[in-house]
């Protein structure tokens, strides 16, 4: 039976073209974070000058990087729970309710961390306390304002980062066929365009796969049938796949003989030299 390839579960089962996504969304996300931490701590500096209010420029870019540094210690916990909380795995409800607590849990920690670096900071290079009350009234709710605008960005973009990853991968499986071979106990699914050929052997069939064979029981005429048109009969008990065969040789009977990648040589019969 023939089947998509690929992977699934994690970044060791991702395909090539989702970890590069993935890590393109992963390069994408700090640079925009970049931008912002810039642009904001630019802004505030700007709005300080004008206001005639003279604060060392390294304590308000230290506001700012505080922050995204925050940001991203809760980022991958908000990754996974996008992947494991999310229809129709749960109900709409339930993802409802996750993320309002999601939402709390994340500003607590995003404020805690942040006052945290700061208050480090400030110590370190002599900028006298740092002081989170008093100067912005309510400032526990003025940070959760942001926060919540900040935390729903961020759940957006993982689902869409996810959805787009997964959509990736059904895009590369969807070109790589295989077929399910059972080799004893064992069930293998193989890669077509690693096959370099399959020959009869009474009710079973031999598959040349990565330098190993598998006996797989079924006939040749039902596996040529699932193969398709990649491969091309031989002889009366043998195929091969037609973009492994590197060289064929005909005697003067018309009988030949096809060299494949792999260096293995294999009798072809007269009667179906015109297939390849």
């Amino acid at each position: 039976m023939l089947q998509p390839g690929g992977t699934s579960g994690g970044w060791r089962g991702m395909n090539g073209t989702q970890r590069r996504l993935a890590l393109a969304f992963a390069a994408g996300f700090i640079v925009i974070l970049a931008a912002i931490m810039v642009a904001n701590a630019e802004s505030m500096l700007s709005d300080l000058a004008a206001d005639d209010v003279h604060l060392r420029p390294d304590l308000v870019w230290s506001w700012e990087w505080s922050s995204m540094i925050a940001w991203l210690t809760v980022y991958p916990l908000l990754w996974v729970g996008v992947a494991r909380i999310r229809p129709p795995r749960v109900s709409w409800g339930q993802v409802a309710i996750a993320a309002v607590i999601g939402c709390l849990v994340a500003s607590a920690w995003h404020i805690g961390l942040m006052v945290v670096l700061r208050k480090a900071y400030y110590a370190l290079a002599d900028g006298g306390p740092y002081r989170f009350f008093g100067i912005v009234p309510h400032r526990i709710l003025y940070e959760f304002r942001k926060d919540i605008a900040t935390y729903l960005q961020f759940v957006a973009l993982a689902a869409i980062a996810q959805w787009m990853i997964a959509r990736a991968g059904t895009a590369d499986e969807a070109l790589v066929r295989t077929i399910a071979v059972s080799d004893g106990a064992v069930t293998h699914r193989v890669p077509i365009d690693e096959i370099e050929s399959v020959s009869s052997a009474a009710n079973y069939v031999e598959i040349a796969w990565a330098h190993r064979t598998l006996l797989h029981r079924a006939t040749l005429a039902s596996v040529e049938e699932e193969l398709g048109e990649a491969f091309a009969r031989i002889h009366r008990g043998r195929l091969v796949r037609r973009d492994a065969v590197r060289r064929i040789e005909t005697d003067k009977s018309g009988d030949f003989t096809v060299t494949l990648a792999s260096g293995a040589a294999l009798r072809g019969s007269r009667r179906y030299r015109e297939r390849l």
